[in-house]
């Protein structure tokens, strides 16, 4: 019976197949499938193109210096000798500091709000913290330059350098501008993103396991910290890592108060530059030809980066979506 069906269907005229085609496409859903399709293959499409234009517009510097490229230290534009290693070193220090700033308070105040805090409260930071988010980085870069610099110079340098001053990483003079100062910033700024990502993430643990933990005499605490927090541990790393994304391709707030200064150096007070400030500094003055395509190198760098952790980040969001945080 079904081989005969099966036969009959291989069988159909053409004509009856364009009449369910056509009945289909009337229906909207072969319209509604082509144009979705259209839209998801652009995204593709235009990410490919992105970095096909990087690698071929960066192809003189990559013949130039090959490997070398990224281990070099030198930055003259003069004698045309180009190296990424400051900049990757810039990039580096003040996204780690940023979360090594933002993460614990992030993740704290994630916390309060979606397991402590009264509800109408917790909706109504939350919805502060997202206004937040949307706060132009050049806005961050003015408080950075108005608020932080001072402070570093007049107090948390000074503090710092009484208690800690025999590191080397709390060294040198202190100018107000530096890593540490633009380490600060990006901190104030992805800290919004950490919040709330982990917020939400923490919502989606099934009130079961709350009310499990508590049912065998756990403190609320200790349901948050040992069942909550670890069922939504991937989706707390995804926030994380969102977050580091976001502090690596800053430019405008990075590049107010990170002094500009292509060197390397041990001490946190030490100005430095940072990939994507120095191509937003340089790109319109690069006049040589081996120049701008070193500049373009640094951003299919950056790119990459930036691509494969937000990649990252959103493969462990969606596994924690799945029950893919849970505790083994």
């Amino acid at each position: 019976m079904s081989t005969t069906s099966t036969t009959f269907d291989r069988a159909a005229p053409p004509g009856s197949r364009l009449r369910a085609f056509l009945g289909r496409l009337r229906q909207g859903d072969e319209v509604a499938h082509v144009i979705t399709l259209i839209f998801a293959v652009s995204i593709l499409v235009i990410t490919s193109l992105l970095v096909y234009k990087l690698w071929v517009s960066s192809h003189l510097s990559r013949a130039q210096f090959g490997w070398n490229f990224f281990w070099t230290t030198t930055w003259d534009p003069i004698f045309d000798k180009f190296g990424a290693l400051p900049f990757i070193y810039g990039t580096l220090v003040t996204s780690v500091i940023s979360l090594i700033i933002a993460v614990p308070l992030g993740l704290a105040a994630a916390i309060f709000l979606a397991e402590l805090a009264p509800r109408k409260l917790s909706d109504s930071i939350a919805f502060l913290i997202d206004l937040l988010a949307a706060v132009p980085s050049v806005i961050y870069g003015l408080l950075g330059i108005f608020v932080v610099v001072p402070l570093m110079r007049t107090v948390i340098g000074p503090a710092l350098k009484a208690t800690l001053g025999d590191l080397p990483i709390f060294g040198g003079p202190n100018y107000g501008v530096g890593f540490l100062t633009s380490g600060i910033v990006l901190a104030i700024m992805v800290v919004p993103f950490i919040i709330s990502v982990s917020r939400e993430v923490l919502l989606t643990v099934p009130r079961d396991q709350r009310e499990a933990a508590l049912s065998l005499g756990a403190t609320r605490w200790e349901a948050t910290w040992q069942v909550v927090v670890p069922w939504a541990r991937s989706g707390i790393m995804g926030s994380i890592f969102l977050a580091l994304a976001r502090a690596l391709g800053e430019t405008m707030a990075v590049t107010m108060v990170i002094g500009n200064n292509p060197k390397i150096s041990a001490s946190l007070f030490a100005p430095g530059y940072t990939i994507a400030a120095v191509i937003a500094n340089e790109f319109t003055e690069a006049t040589g030809d081996l120049y701008l395509s070193s500049l373009i190198e640094l951003g299919l760098v950056l790119f990459l980066m930036t691509f494969l952790l937000n990649g990252l980040a959103r493969l462990l969001i969606i596994a924690t979506g799945r029950g893919g945080g849970r505790p083994s």
